[in-house]
């Protein structure tokens, strides 16, 4: 059953087992996997069904860190969530990135990767995915020049891409709004989650509409699914998991930078190999470039990642075309109508550059246009100094808006500047080029250099990771090994919130394999 809490005749309560916050993949998931157990679900939706500007205006907040995009264009509030522009990249962690590494402090995740990468298993079909994992042998057995590297110095770890840019959209999940067990609430915007008078548990949450009627559901179970930025801003904002200061801390980017450029050598391999998708027995695959575990240990560095590309060289005035492009996507609304605009461009350019590429972008470099550019898409070292707070300012509910203030390190730093010098090394030895690192790469200390003609998102992946980071300890984490809120064991938390570390690879696939983990937890808690 769908309600709309904003056309509701009267304020409402309900009751059920399980209560969702927040209707994007991970409370899907999660909901979806309780109610094939057995379970009655309701899941809360803060916006409706498709963009509206009041509701995305509750995302905003305030920047006092790094430069970051603003906070109301840094996430979707509506049913499905981000997802809905979402790029498709899908990727696992690496074994390396769940260990405690004593060259990153705060590393650790308190699971084994034997465990999640059964649940990896699971979520693959989610996204329509085959069993096999692919790797670089996959590109090499279809022709792909990917490069003979030293396996104890580099990896070639690959995507492997959605093909569906509306998978959790309202008009995909028919399923969960017919179910007899399941009640979806849009409009429905948390803004308190209330815990038991013993202050052990959790008993009910209150949510409002922006035209003022209320919602008020009791549950045995609460799972918090809002996203990297809202788990945090709600807890905080109910006073909860909070008893040392770790609430918000901890957030985590995939930061992108131009890492250099690559000169001379064989640029059409490179860019055959990188700069491209390729379709394999009917599933899009993309190559990139990241630190082996070997070398990762021997220098002390991050599981951090670049790619090769064609772009302008640093500082030269925008094409005109890429700028229209630019102009185009964030002036346009992601409406349905919006995003089905850029779905369509988003198709064409993948249609055109399969088939004309590498030859365009290789022409371009020959003609001194264009030069052969690293773009890094780095991990980012866990640091407490890195957070959420709430501000003073207030929402249209009467929420505390949040202040990010996001800080990265010389970790972050160098890391890409083994990667990138490492890489000129193999690509030296293997007669292929060589290259020359971008000079803020010398100074660690000196910060972190974005590059607006590097990407068409030049600070980051959107990828809010870490703020209610899982750890066996209260004093370390927010949450533990089962993603509850330490304190609170009725109150669960979904999404890359949970991560304590972020490696290379795009957080969707695991927020899938760790909703799927949840929602087997729970239901095992109810029986």
């Amino acid at each position: 059953m769908l309600i709309d809490l904003s056309t509701a005749a009267d304020d409402l309560s309900r009751d059920a087992q399980v209560c969702v916050i927040g209707a994007g993949a991970a409370g899907q998931i999660v909901a979806r996997r309780l109610l094939a157990s057995g379970h009655s679900v309701i899941l809360l939706e803060s916006g409706g069904l498709d963009y509206e500007a009041d509701v995305a205006d509750l995302n905003a907040g305030e920047n006092v860190g790094e430069d970051y995009y603003p906070l109301d264009h840094a996430r979707l509030r509506f049913f499905g969530g981000t997802t809905a522009i979402w790029g498709g990249r899908c990727a696992m962690l690496d074994p390396i990135d769940l260990e405690r590494r004593p060259w990153v402090p705060h590393s650790g995740w308190p699971i084994a990767y034997e465990e999640l990468a059964r649940y990896y298993r699971e979520a693959r079909p989610l996204f329509g995915l085959g069993a096999e994992t692919e790797n670089a042998d996959t590109l090499r057995r279809a022709g792909v020049p990917i490069p003979a590297f030293d396996a104890d110095r580099l990896a070639t770890p690959v995507w492997t891409f959605d093909m569906r840019f509306d998978r959790f959209s309202r008009g995909n999940c028919e399923d969960l709004a017919r179910h007899p067990r399941c009640e979806i609430v849009v409009h429905a915007s948390v803004t308190r989650i209330v815990a038991a008078p013993s202050g052990r548990g959790v008993v009910g949450v209150e949510a409002k509409a922006l035209n003022g009627r209320r919602l008020a559901v009791a549950a045995t179970i609460f799972v918090l699914a809002a996203g990297g930025i809202e788990n945090p801003r709600l807890l905080l904002a109910s006073g909860l998991g909070n008893e040392h200061d770790l609430v918000g801390r901890f957030f985590m980017e995939h930061p992108h930078a131009r890492g250099g450029r690559i000169i001379g050598g064989a640029p059409w391999t490179l860019l055959k190999a990188f700069a491209r998708r390729h379709r394999v027995k009917g599933q899009d695959l993309a190559a990139l470039i990241a630190p082996a575990p070997a070398l990762q240990a021997e220098r002390g560095i991050l599981n951090t990642s670049l790619t090769i590309v064609a772009r302008q060289p640093a500082r030269s005035s925008q094409f005109w075309g890429m700028r229209a492009y630019s102009k185009l996507k964030h002036d346009m609304a992601p409406t349905k109508s919006g995003r089905r605009l850029w779905i369509t461009t988003k198709r064409l350019a993948g249609w055109a550059q399969r088939r004309i590429d590498p030859l365009r972008p290789w022409l371009l470099t020959k003609a001194g246009q264009l030069e052969v550019a690293l773009l890094v898409r780095a991990e980012q070292a866990p640091s407490p100094d890195s957070r959420l707070t709430l501000s003073d300012d207030r929402d249209a509910l009467g929420v505390p808006r949040v202040r990010l203030d996001w800080r990265l390190n010389a970790l972050d730093v160098h890391s890409v500047d083994v990667l990138a010098r490492t890489l000129g090394e193999e690509l030296e030895r293997l007669g292929l080029g060589r290259v020359e690192p971008a000079e803020w790469l010398a100074d660690p200390s000196g910060g972190w250099r974005t590059d607006p003609l590097i990407s068409a998102h030049p600070i980051g992946g959107y990828h809010h990771m870490g703020t209610t980071r899982m750890a066996d300890s209260a004093r370390e984490g927010v949450t533990d090994g089962r993603g509850r809120v330490h304190g609170l064991p009725n109150l669960y938390v979904a999404g890359s919130s949970l991560f304590p570390t972020g490696g290379w690879a795009n957080p969707t696939l695991t927020i899938a394999a760790l909703a799927l983990r949840s929602g087997d937890d729970i239901a095992g808690a109810l029986a």
